[in-house]
């Protein structure tokens, strides 16, 4: 096993989400509910120490919610971290050591890993991709295919692993898809109503399917433009394009972008490419917590 200190893999300057708490606070209740029946059979002053280990190597993430699961259950619950949060763990190392009341480690041990597992696999799938992307102008960007009820602790964990987050939900940010445009009549009609009085000043982004769509998007003086499912010639050719506008829209490819061909989008010169996968398909991360004999 692995217990040195691991090094992160960039500075972090990313803020633990607002509703953390709250977060937990479900966690645990759905969880424990009326009580712990299985950890009521340890005595209440037996004190134990454990310590969590990755099987994988993987992006740490999810440290601040471990530790508030914890101080939630028993503040007397120590836990001593031996990988940072966004550092780059090799399988089999130690990640932290908790010690404290036997009860609190074994009633939290359930919840905390599934934080722990989940954020590291988001944050781990980010890095892949935007590891592979870092050296040019382009950007990873993830997306709203979030687990219900966890999309700013998803979020976060994708800005951990080195990727930006596109909007948090409906409400900070427009986004006029295929149905929106047909509801409003046209591409110029949708955006002429975001752009409305008493709207807010913030950008407006389009969905195009075609390089026709583009040039209306450009028209109606968006400000970003998502090519749906373009191929690599069509992305080449809508950049192009948008810089023969002379009025620069940023370009977001989306549809289909894996570790095989993102860097080859990026080459075409877009913006952003967006990936729902690193927090739709995430496979929790193995971690294990061993009680370690009294």
């Amino acid at each position: 096993m692995h217990d040195r200190p691991v090094a992160r893999i960039a500075a972090l300057n990313v803020p633990v989400p607002a509703d953390l708490p709250q977060q937990v606070e479900r966690a645990l209740a759905e969880d424990i509910g009326s009580g712990d029946l299985t950890a009521a059979l340890v005595p209440a002053d037996r004190l134990s120490r454990a310590i969590v280990i990755t099987r994988e190597r993987a992006v740490i993430c999810g440290r601040p919610y471990v530790e508030a699961i914890f101080a939630a259950l028993d503040a007397r619950v120590h836990l001593a971290w031996d990988v940072e949060e966004g550092a780059e763990a090799p399988a089999d190392q130690r990640l932290f050591t908790a010690q404290g009341p036997a009860r609190a480690l074994l009633t939290g041990e359930r919840t905390a890993l599934n934080f722990l597992q989940l954020l590291s696999a988001t944050a781990t799938a980010a890095h892949r991709l935007a590891a592979l992307i870092e050296d040019t102008s382009c950007r990873l960007l993830d997306t709203r295919k979030t687990l219900p009820g966890l999309r700013t602790a998803q979020k976060y964990a994708v800005r951990v692993g080195g990727g930006r987050n596109h909007r948090i939900g409906l409400f900070d940010g427009i986004l006029i898809k295929e149905n929106h445009i047909q509801a409003a009549g046209s591409i110029g009609a949708a955006v002429a109503a975001a752009r409305s009085p008493g709207q807010l000043p913030i950008e407006v982004e389009v969905e195009v399917e075609s390089l026709a769509e583009l040039r209306q998007a450009i028209d109606a003086r968006a400000d970003i433009a998502l090519l749906d499912d373009f191929t690599l010639e069509q992305m080449r050719e809508a950049v192009a394009v948008n810089r023969g506008a002379g009025r620069l829209l940023k370009l977001e490819a989306s549809g289909g972008i894996s570790a095989d061909n993102i860097r080859a989008i990026a080459d075409t010169g877009v913006d952003y490419v967006s990936v729902g996968a690193i927090t739709k398909h995430v496979r929790a991360v193995d971690l294990s917590m061993r009680f370690e004999p009294a």
